[in-house]
């Protein structure tokens, strides 16, 4: 279920990353057939670069949103829980050593 889910986010990731790609080509493409500056490509490139980033945030939040709701699925803790978990084990058993010495 893992695998499927990360598999899912790298192909989103790479998805994103074909798209900067096409988009700088696009870009360079529109400054030649509209004569754009290179101020003007420039500014346009940092806007589809900020988009292109806002979205990648967005699938990565969900990814990790789906993980958990899987992961909640099959009953799965999370690192921070079992880390506690042990923590709470450590002591009772300090505390019962306590109590049979």
């Amino acid at each position: 279920m893992l695998e499927i889910v990360e598999k899912t986010l790298l192909a989103g990731i790479g998805a994103m990353a074909l798209t900067q790609k096409k988009a700088e080509e696009l870009i360079d493409e529109l400054k030649e057939r509209l004569n754009l500056s290179e101020e003007e490509g420039k500014k346009l490139m940092e806007k589809l670069r900020g988009a292109a980033k806002e979205n990648q945030e967005k699938l990565e939040k969900m990814a990790g949103d789906e993980v958990k709701k899987a992961c909640d699925r099959m009953g799965l803790v999370s690192k921070e829980e079992f880390e506690k978990l042990q923590k709470k084990v450590a002591q009772l058993e300090k505390q019962l050593k306590g109590q049979t010495a």
